[in-house]
């Protein structure tokens, strides 16, 4: 009652943070007279003039009513396109380091350009992250013409571009990408060996359009960039033959809400009976049970044209989301294989992480992000505790008169698909343009063959024909067209109604079914009603749709049969679409609680991966590196000679020193090292010397290794520190992975995964930096110089690294990159720390 109150006298906090907004916008208003005669070149020139100021320490805030002055103006004319007044306050939001939900055909493009050109005055670079590369060549070229009108440089990060026109990109004032493609190239990077390879620069300033779609919903699909593993492919088609042996419900039981599957006793004995194994559960057929359960999964939670498509012998994932084609992108964790298995293609090799982070904790890294989109506030509580973002709501420049009719329901599909066909048939007649919103290629297909056999001309938008996205969207509104789209199509693109359009009603949107999401259904409302446009909408619902069936249909279903509803009958009353937002409401809760739990598994890797690029960036850029080694090797030594120093009485002192001498010969050679302290011979078996002496004889080697090539040494600790350190790591995101795969069975022992996760992923950390310390050691120590060409580095071509788009999981690309490797003879002890003759390890052939 007392918030009801508050909210009455003074307005919300979203009215108040707007009304705060009114004198910014009113001295943006004023700078504009006084911009207005200027000639071209004099706002171009201002802006320079305002850089150097900027560079001399001005701050941004006061610049704020000139700057925005400036771009508007700019855009006026060179666009033809001059900012309205909440365009104004859009852009002051997006400046503050805010979201600012704008409705649909508001213009976001258009006010991107003004704190973009603010903030590009410190030259530092704006990122303006797009959901797909068509936008971003789009809005590159359309916005950047007001850039370049001021002076400024634009670069465009799409697929497909060389490391030289990324990096060019990346040094411009405005920077235009996809979200994939700066995650990748942050990736990439802290995989390069050189700094002049590195082609980002830091990470100041995002906008990220479409920020719920980048930041919500593909938040549980981390980048990640894999190699080939070493695991066989054979077991995923044996096994997806005893699939079709097993019957749901006796052998198997499937958990739709969940999605996942469990096996029955039942199902346990019929798998060992199939496969004549004792015990599936045994720790030697683990792989075997993990193989049996995704491809039950494949089977049976993932649907052919709804999840996924095979085209051209690939399976394909489908973007739930946006229902567009994601190749390259494969499901981890042997799901992809066993789809493709189940689909009969070629089944490929599982991939092995090499570098991953979620887009969560990349946008976080951002000194400052901002976002906008149609719609963000039924997410405002996620925006606020997993980024720090506040939303604020724009209000339109012209009312939404837009009529949104309540939901219908039906009691079957059949019934429901009949009374839309002829809803569209009506609304075609009529001639005003309809847009069918539908959740699955596979609907949309389904959906215009009920169309054909009407003879009603369509258009169908789906992952299939995604190349004609933007040219069909953008048709849409023209009088008698038909549109059928999956979800999220064209999202970016206005639809701006035709001739006569407007006096038959605008825009129709014809929903097929809710989505799990209040957002994805307010986004395809979204299409229709933009800039004062007249429009409708409406929902049509089956009590048999997967949203009802699982989540919602108990209450209406009982209230169907009270009133005796007959087929074909349906019902449409406000309490139905409360009820299905209310079990929307809880769908979207268990989503939250399901990306903040990831996020809080993913946080653990974060700090680690930060410590490790952080490090790698300092070898990488260092001009000299005797610093770190000596770090190296007080810490080595600190764990060598523990067993020595905290000896206890009564210990075996003779073969404490016995052990620690030959782990210390083995690691870090020092016998090498005598003859040249005191001309005595190479002794032949380890002996134990005392840790100052060891650090010594230790420091002669690297000596040594300086004199013997002194142009080149600091290039040769460089890169056994990287290759060690990147070797390390490789094998530490593995050992990660395995962890996080069982971690969730500590609850049986009544033990908090996650503390469990935290606790045993420090101690694997540790000793992942302990292995980075000794094999740099060990290869440095082992290595021998050649006297006789000290400057000659040969250049090998290093295996192709493959990496892989964001998924559940992932993409391959191939990319080569060349490592320079001191010269090594093939009776050396092998640099990799290995312990091997050359010859015998990584020299095979050689």
């Amino acid at each position: 009652m007392f918030g009801f109150l508050t909210k009455k006298l003074f307005g919300t906090k979203n009215d108040r943070y707007l009304k705060s907004l009114r004198p910014l916008v009113a001295a943006v208003n004023e700078w504009e007279a006084k911009v207005a005669p200027l000639p071209d070149a004099a706002l171009g020139q201002r802006i320079a003039e305002l850089r150097a100021e900027v560079a001399q320490g001005r701050d941004l805030d006061s610049l704020l009513p000139e700057v925005f002055a400036l771009t508007r103006e700019a855009g006026r004319r060179v666009l033809g396109m001059r900012h309205f007044d909440v365009q104004i306050m859009g852009g002051i939001t997006l400046h503050q380091g805010k979201i600012a939900e704008m409705k649909t055909g508001e213009g976001k493009t258009l006010v991107a350009t003004l704190p973009v050109v603010l903030n590009a005055l410190t030259g530092r670079g704006v990122h303006v992250v797009t959901v797909n590369d068509y936008l971003a060549r789009r809005d590159a070229q359309w916005m950047g013409q007001i850039y370049q009108f001021l002076g400024l440089s634009v670069g465009v990060i799409v697929h497909g571009l060389s490391d030289e026109e990324r990096k060019a990109a990346y040094a411009a004032d405005i920077t235009y990408g996809t979200n994939n493609e700066f995650g990748f190239d942050y990736l990439r990077d802290n995989m390069k060996f050189y700094a002049e390879q590195l082609v980002q620069r830091e990470l100041h300033f995002a906008i990220v359009d479409e920020v719920d779609s980048i930041l919500i919903d593909e938040a549980r699909t981390p980048l990640i960039i894999s190699g080939p593993g070493d695991k066989p492919t054979e077991l995923y088609a044996r096994i997806d033959a005893i699939i079709p042996l097993l019957t749901r419900d006796i052998h198997f039981s499937v958990d739709e809400k969940a999605r996942t599957v469990t096996l029955t006793d039942e199902g346990v004995a019929r798998c060992e009976e199939i496969l004549q194994v004792d015990n599936l559960f045994d720790p030697t057929h683990i792989t075997v049970q993990h193989h049996i359960l995704q491809a039950l999964r494949a089977h049976h939670l993932f649907v052919r044209d709804d999840h996924y498509i095979v085209k051209d012998g690939k399976v394909i994932i489908v973007d739930e989301f946006t229902g567009r084609l994601m190749p390259g992108r494969r499901y981890s964790d042997g799901l992809h294989q066993a789809l493709e298995a189940k689909e009969k293609v070629s089944v490929e090799a599982e991939n092995q992480t090499l570098a991953s982070i979620t887009f969560q904790n990349y946008f976080r890294m951002y000194e400052k992000l901002a976002g906008m989109t149609g719609t963000a506030d039924t997410e405002a509580v996620e925006f606020q505790q997993i980024y720090g973002l506040e939303v604020v709501v724009i209000p339109p420049n012209k009312p939404m008169i837009r009529i949104d009719h309540p939901d219908v329901v039906y009691r079957t599909q059949r019934e429901k698909y009949l009374a839309i066909v002829a809803e569209i048939e009506r609304l075609y007649r009529k001639g005003q343009p309809v847009l069918v919103g539908t959740t699955s290629i596979e609907k949309s297909e389904m959906l215009s063959g009920l169309l054909a056999k009407r003879r009603i001309p369509h258009a169908v938008l789906n992952a299939k024909q995604h190349e004609k996205e933007a040219e069909i969207v953008a048709e849409a509104g023209q009088r008698g067209r038909v549109t059928i789209a999956t979800n999220m199509a064209g999202r970016g693109t206005d639809i701006v109604l035709g001739e006569g359009v407007r006096e038959l009603g605008g825009l129709f949107i014809l929903g097929t079914e809710r989505h799990e999401s209040r957002r994805i259904d307010n986004q395809l409302r979204g299409r229709a009603g933009r800039q004062g446009d007249p429009g409708e909408s409406r929902f049509y619902i089956a009590l048999d749709d997967p949203l009802m069936r699982l989540f919602g249909s108990d209450r209406i279903s009982g209230l169907m049969e009270k009133l005796g509803m007959t087929e074909g009958e349906s019902i449409e009353h406000p309490l139905i679409s409360r009820s299905i937002e209310n079990a929307q409401k809880r769908v979207e809760g268990y989503n939250f609680e399901i990306r903040k739990q990831l996020l809080e598994y993913d946080d653990v890797m974060n700090q680690q991966r930060e410590v490790i690029y952080s490090l790698r960036r300092e070898v990488m850029t260092a001009p000299h590196l005797d610093g770190l080694l000596a770090e190296f090797l007080d810490d080595l030594l600190d764990a060598l000679y523990e067993p020595w120093e905290n000896r206890r009485r009564g210990d075996d002192e003779a073969e404490i020193q016995a052990q620690v001498a030959a782990k210390v010969d083995e690691i870090l050679a020092i016998r090498r090292a005598m003859p040249l302290e005191d001309g005595a011979a190479v002794p032949e078996t380890a002996v134990f010397v005392p840790r100052e002496q060891a650090k010594a004889l230790v420091e002669r080697i690297l000596d040594a290794h300086r004199q013997a090539a002194p142009d080149h040494y600091q290039e040769i600790v460089r890169f056994f520190v990287l290759d060690t350190l990147d070797r390390a790591w490789k094998e530490h995101l593995l050992q990660m992975d395995y962890l996080k795969e069982g971690i969730g069975l500590r609850g049986y022992a009544q033990r908090d995964p996650k503390q469990e996760y935290k606790r045993e992923g420090f101690e694997l950390f540790e000793d992942m930096l302990f292995r980075i310390r000794e094999g740099s050691l060990r290869a440095l120590t082992h290595l021998k110089v050649e006297v006789t060409v000290p400057q000659e580095l040969r250049h090998e071509e290093t295996q192709a690294v493959q990496y892989q788009a964001p998924g559940d999981e992932a993409d391959a690309r191939p990319q080569t990159q060349r490592r320079a490797e001191p010269k090594v003879g093939r009776n050396d002890p092998c640099p990799c720390g290995s312990g091997k003759k050359y010859k015998k390890c990584c020299g095979q052939g050689a």
